[in-house]
């Protein structure tokens, strides 16, 4: 008996099955929104020197903001709204009618703006350990756009333009006459506000 030969099959083409693999995983990539975490721009200051003490500051050049626990504000003492927090924050950093009880200037000269009153007020903000989230970027955001708020408002006074369109030279300039001073300390059991 004769062998029967086998019969080749005929192969697949499968070139055009990663062209179609390459083009579907495109479409998905292209039509798909993938979640990102979002946080809060800002750099970090350097290490502090361990030798080096700190400033001393003035009572009346702190604005202490308090968050406890069920997301309450606090205000130097006063129970606050985060809808207040903003003007709140500008008034004090601003000081614009010299009052004793807000911040104390310090007349500097700096480049391109001349002879300028800055301030000495910092910001002193204290989270409690169960502060959520959300309140806690809600007055991380609000006290970011009362500092970016009077930046733009100077820029717009010696400039003519808005702080975003301002070169290099003139930002920092501006940076240097309402620095960005928000000192966080470490979050703990800070309690409630009634």
């Amino acid at each position: 008996m004769a062998k029967r030969a086998k019969k080749k099959l005929p192969a697949l083409n499968s070139s055009s099955m990663a062209d179609i693999s390459f083009l579907l995983l495109t479409f998905f990539l292209l039509t798909s929104s993938i979640n990102t975490d979002m946080g809060i721009q800002r750099r970090l200051p350097p290490p502090s020197d361990p030798n080096v003490k700190p400033p001393d500051i003035h009572r009346r050049n702190t604005f202490v903001v308090l968050v406890n626990k069920e997301d309450q504000l606090l205000f130097n003492n006063e129970i606050g709204d985060i809808n207040m927090l903003k003007e709140r924050a500008k008034e004090f950093l601003s000081n614009p009618n010299n009052l004793p009880n807000l911040p104390e200037k310090e007349k500097t000269d700096i480049p391109l703006l001349g002879t300028v009153d800055v301030s000495k007020g910092v910001i002193s903000l204290q989270n409690d350990r169960g502060t959520s989230y959300e309140m806690y970027l809600m007055v991380q955001n609000e006290l970011t756009a009362a500092i970016n708020e009077l930046k733009d408002e100077l820029s717009r006074a010696k400039f003519a333009k808005a702080y975003v369109d301002c070169n290099s030279e003139q930002r920092e300039a501006i940076d240097k006459a309402i620095p960005t001073a928000i000192s966080e300390a470490e979050p703990k059991n800070v309690g409630g506000t009634k």
